[in-house]
């Protein structure tokens, strides 16, 4: 590609943020619970790092007593070596099998903490990113963090250890040569510092690409047959080959500045190790030291420049999950304007449903210049079915988000049964409410737990009886297992009206003292949409029940009628009341039915 697409916003906004490795530190409230896995991993992994340092002794013995007399001596070092290549084996898979559990049971932890955040973000949250990029980071990023506590950091300890452990016995073995041997590190440490950076940068980018990739691809797969329906394939597999690519490049650029360092690196390291085993072979020929202590040191020297090379490696790991982290962190962090109160008031028992809006404002977040509600004072009372009225973007679906406190006004108040919803748990007033979406959402399990959904606890025949008062029994029977049968991702397997059904035994078998129920019907045929009605009705008697519709035979029996237009409330009433002061609700209604009006 000529020219390198911009990286998504996120990486842009916070590259500055991409310099250290101390974002890993954030990992550390998840690892605290585990200190004993961890102590056992840490005295693990030190007894096989010492014990790898003492192999090099034994084999200098060995090399030392090949031109002894005393083969009984020879067969002891022998045997010593063996011995100490089986403690190693013993501890290393010890120091795996604990270091490996610490880091499935931590990432295992952050997914879930992860999880139980996003899924209680208010929509606000999911107006500024994408479900599929949420999803990316649970999984993409996790994993990249299971890596590195589950091998990186272990190994990164081990080959620190075999380091300093191996440059003090080079010291000790031959100072002359462990001195040549120091000149080399800072040659080592520079490119690894300088370059490092740079990593971290990349390994950032790459990640939110595949982030932003994850998104499109999810988005267009959850509206697979709108894509098809408007031949928009080639479109989208631009797009997300677009994407790809880009993710592609960026990945490039982090292996080839790693393969670089690398290089770099190794190419030091096994030099100074090459002049240095040159010095000391005529140290051997002069008789300054011994052909096994030469040896011992060449491994020592050999362990330690694999340290400092596997050092560098996972320098580069440490750097992509220092990246995963970070975005990890970003969920964990975000402040969520809607939240629950610090000291919660409590609803009175029982609960009444009188919900009251007081001069309430309210813009949405991605929509700022536009007012959804403007100045909306209205009581609903205890057990009064009202309908919203009015075009599209009034601000009826509104009402019902901001009842369900999606959203917080930006002025005035909602209350209910008297208690501003602020200062109440946002589950304990919703647990009191049912509702039909305007979009029902049918989850991938069978019809049978699809209804439950409104309430766990419901028995077989409670599910049944909801599904009948729905008029969904009839083809749910009809399906091929029954209520048992699976109806498919979004319940694909299901026509539209089929899935309202679902959705309205859901809310009725919730039995909750406050029903809101949006454009419920309006998937509907006129004889399904006849019994739902009367289920409607019955179910609507002693609660609170709001409708929001645009048919408006579907409110033509509310107790009260209102009017919304542009955000504000124009008129209230009933239908007849409404049809003769003539206005919108009137013109509304010319358009929907002019023959039963002409006829009332």
């Amino acid at each position: 590609m000529a020219d390198t697409p911009t990286p998504p916003h996120s990486a842009t906004e916070e590259r500055e943020r991409s310099r250290r490795i101390g974002a890993l530190g954030a990992l550390v409230p998840f690892l605290r619970p585990y200190r004993l896995l961890m102590f056992a991993a840490l005295v693990a992994l030190v007894a096989t790092a010492m014990i790898s340092l003492a192999l090099p002794l034994a084999v200098r013995r060995v090399v030392d007593t090949f031109n002894s007399e005393e083969a009984a001596l020879l067969d002891q070092y022998f045997m010593a070596a063996l011995a100490i290549a089986g403690l190693l084996a013993v501890g290393s898979a010890l120091r795996y099998a604990l270091v490996t559990r610490l880091g499935e049971r931590v990432v295992a932890d952050i997914r879930k903490a992860t999880f139980d955040r996003v899924i209680s973000m208010s929509p606000v949250f999911y107006e500024r990113i994408m479900t599929g990029e949420v999803l990316s980071r649970i999984t993409t990023d996790t994993t990249l963090i299971l890596s590195v506590i589950g091998s990186s950091i272990s190994i990164a300890l081990r080959h620190f250890l075999t380091f300093v452990g191996g440059l003090a016995l080079m010291l000790l073995t031959s100072a002359k040569l462990a001195g040549l041997v120091l000149l080399i590190v800072p040659a080592v440490v520079l490119p690894i510092l300088f370059l490092g950076r740079r990593l971290r940068v990349l390994s950032r980018e790459n990640q939110d690409w595949i982030a932003a990739s994850s998104g499109n691809a999810s988005e267009s797969l959850s509206a697979v047959q709108t894509v098809q329906a408007f031949t928009h394939e080639a479109a989208s597999r631009a797009q997300f080959a677009q994407m790809t690519e880009s993710s592609f490049y960026a990945a490039r650029r982090r292996i080839r500045t790693r393969a670089f360092l690398t290089t770099i690196v190794i190419f030091l390291v096994f030099s100074g190790v090459v002049g240095v085993l040159w010095i000391g072979a005529h140290d051997v020929r002069n008789g300054a030291m011994t052909v096994g202590a030469l040896v011992q040191f060449l491994i020592y020297a050999v362990m330690v420049a694999g340290a400092v090379a596997a050092l560098s490696e996972i320098w580069s790991e440490l750097q992509r999950a220092a990246g995963a982290t970070e975005r990890l962190v970003d969920l964990l962090e975000t402040v969520d304007p809607v939240n629950d109160p610090e000291a919660a008031q409590t609803l009175p028992e029982p609960v009444q449903g009188h919900i009251c809006f007081e001069d309430v404002n309210f813009r949405y977040p991605a929509r700022p210049d536009v007012s959804a509600l403007d100045g909306v004072s209205l009581e609903i009372k205890p057990g009064e079915t009202v309908a919203f009225v009015g075009p599209s973007g009034a601000g009826k679906t509104t009402i019902i988000q901001m009842i369900l406190r999606f959203y917080d006004p930006q002025s005035g108040r909602i209350t209910f049964d008297g208690i501003d919803l602020r200062d109440l748990k946002r589950d304990a007033f919703r647990r009191q409410i049912a509702i039909v979406p305007q979009d029902p959402v049918i989850f991938a399990a069978s019809a049978r737990e699809n209804i439950r959904f409104g309430r766990p606890d419901a028995t077989d025949a409670e599910i049944e009886s909801a599904a009948r008062a729905a008029a969904a029994h009839d083809f749910i029977a009809a399906l091929p297992e029954g209520y048992d049968s699976y109806l498919g991702e979004r319940g694909v397997m299901l026509s539209g009206g089929q899935k309202q059904r679902i959705a309205i035994a859901r809310a009725i078998l919730r039995a909750a003292p406050v029903l809101l129920l949006d454009e419920a019907t309006s998937a509907l045929d006129a004889e399904s949409e006849r019994a739902v009605q009367a289920a409607v009705e019955d179910l609507s008697a002693g609660r609170t029940t709001l409708i929001v519709a645009h048919r408006l035979a579907t409110v033509k029996k509310a107790d009260r009628i209102v009017v919304l237009e542009a955000g504000r409330i124009v008129d209230t009433g009933t239908h007849d009341d409404l049809v003769a002061k003539g206005g919108l609700y009137a013109r509304l209604a010319r358009l929907q039915f002019t023959d039963g009006i002409a006829a009332e």
